[in-house]
């Protein structure tokens, strides 16, 4: 068994891929589905483990709302206080502070919960980030 993509509904392209893109994942992939009235996008890591799918409903006029089956991607960075320093200065929600200097959770355009996991040993203390509140849920 190989594990191939995870899709998620978004309903702006390209304030998706903009923001996926700070997470270093690539558009590989498009196809219009002009009698389906959709978009797929497919995004891939730069070590080409994984590939994000993109589905844009043409007529989607209202926000998705996340379902209880669904819980969040995960991301290993190579400094967490550095990627969400990234993401603040993006306008993305920092959901859950980088305060352990190991785990923090953003929040993607469309509320998709993304959690970003320091590679390696935890970060020293870093005082800005040990000051933030959380904002929403994960």
């Amino acid at each position: 068994m190989k594990f191939l993509h995870t899709m998620l509904r978004v309903r702006d392209i390209d304030k998706s891929i903009e923001f996926f893109a700070l997470l270093k994942l690539e558009e590989v992939h498009r196809f219009e589905h002009v009698s389906g009235r959709f978009t797929l996008i497919f995004l891939r890591d730069q070590g080409k483990t994984f590939e994000l799918e993109m589905t844009c409903n043409w007529d989607q006029k209202e926000n998705y709302t996340i379902g209880d089956n669904f819980g969040h991607l995960a991301f290993s960075v190579d400094n967490i206080y550095d990627t969400c320093h990234i993401f603040k200065e993006y306008g993305a929600i920092v959901s859950v502070p980088p305060r352990d200097g190991v785990m923090a959770f953003i929040k993607s355009p469309d509320g998709i919960s993304i959690e970003l996991l320091q590679k390696g040993s935890a970060l020293k203390f870093n005082e800005f980030w040990h000051n933030q509140p959380n904002i929403g849920t994960w």
